[in-house]
C-alpha cells in the first residue's frame, strides 16, 4: 500500500513485482498470500545498454542506460504462541 503512494517512477513496477510474487507463491506453492512477508529485496545491476546519439559537426555522443535486476523474497509468517508477562 505504501509502494502505491509513493511519488517516484520506480514505485509502480516494484509494486507490480511484489504482487507478481505473491500470486507465483499462491499459485505454484499453495502459499496463503495473506500469511506471505517479504523477507529480502535485493537489487543487482545487470548489463548496460549502449547507443549514439547523433551530435553536431558528425560526432556522435555515447548514451548508456544501466538495467538491473529485482529479487524479492518472500517467506510464510509462522503462527506461534505470544505469551505476555505482567510486572
Amino acid at each position: 500500500m505504501i509502494l502505491n503512494l509513493m511519488p517516484y517512477r520506480a514505485s509502480y513496477p516494484i509494486l507490480k513485482l511484489v504482487y507478481s510474487a505473491a500470486a507465483n507463491a499462491a499459485h505454484y506453492r499453495d502459499f496463503d498470500k495473506a500469511n506471505l512477508f517479504i523477507t529480502k529485496a535485493e537489487v543487482s545491476r545487470s548489463t548496460i545498454m549502449k547507443k549514439f546519439r547523433p551530435r553536431a559537426r558528425g560526432r556522435g555522443y555515447p548514451i548508456k542506460k544501466i538495467m538491473c535486476n529485482i529479487t524479492i523474497v518472500l517467506n510464510i509468517v509462522k503462527k506461534s504462541k505470544i505469551t505476555f508477562r505482567s510486572t
